[in-house]
């Protein structure tokens, strides 16, 4: 039961504003918002309320895995899922779903009297901008390392070994385009570190599966 609290007019406005939220907030962003109502209150005094208030029953104090403590203002039964990413909290409502019990032995002698649930994963809006991420560096990715990536020497270089059958060298390659025996060394040098030609035999050189791509 709800312990008798007297509702001062701070306490009315931080409960007004956990209700509010939508989220699960901390101290920290409570204090944030409620300051706009009361630009003389502390972040002491907002912590120091949410405890009284937690005390009494009036909101709900989670410690979701050791992080800040966060307040919810719903008081029927629910367990939490949180973001292990940007931290978010939200309900589920495993009331009728739950069926967890302890083996025989293993309540260490406590009189067990509920549990809860603690579910942890990546919430849709973090899972959208990894995605979107990801696609970045997919493109970035093709961009510096696929055809466009390619100088016009490079390029030549590519070619000219798409077009042997076995690995040949420097002198082979410059013989089979406009360049220069030491151009040709510092081309081989660049390409072999895209991955696009490698070296099977001692200063020898083929195209990679990478480099036919990147004359695709």
């Amino acid at each position: 039961m709800q312990k008798l609290l007297r509702m001062t007019h701070q306490r009315e406005i931080i409960l007004d504003e956990i209700k509010k939220c939508a989220t699960h907030p901390t101290a920290d962003e409570l204090y944030d918002r409620i300051k706009k109502k009361l630009p003389r209150i502390s972040l002491a005094t907002v912590y120091r309320n949410l405890e009284i208030m937690s005390e009494a029953g009036l909101i709900n104090k989670l410690e979701i895995s050791g992080r800040q403590k966060r307040f919810d203002w719903d008081l029927h039964q629910h367990d939490h899922i949180y973001c292990m990413q940007c931290h978010r909290v939200d309900n589920i409502d495993l009331a009728d779903k739950k069926d967890i019990s302890l083996p025989t032995g293993e309540n260490h002698g406590y009189l067990v009297s509920g549990c809860r649930v603690e579910f942890y994963g990546i919430c849709p809006k973090c899972s959208a901008q990894s995605k979107k991420k990801g696609e970045r560096e997919k493109m970035a990715c093709k961009s510096k390392c696929g055809t466009k990536g390619l100088s016009d020497k490079q390029r030549q270089v590519l070619e000219a070994l798409a077009k042997c059958k076995e690995a040949c060298g420097s002198k082979d390659i410059a013989a089979a385009t406009s360049l220069e025996p030491k151009q040709v060394s510092c081309q081989v040098t660049a390409l072999k570190k895209k991955g696009f030609i490698e070296s099977p035999i001692r200063c020898k050189y083929a195209i990679t599966g990478d480099g036919k791509s990147a004359l695709s």
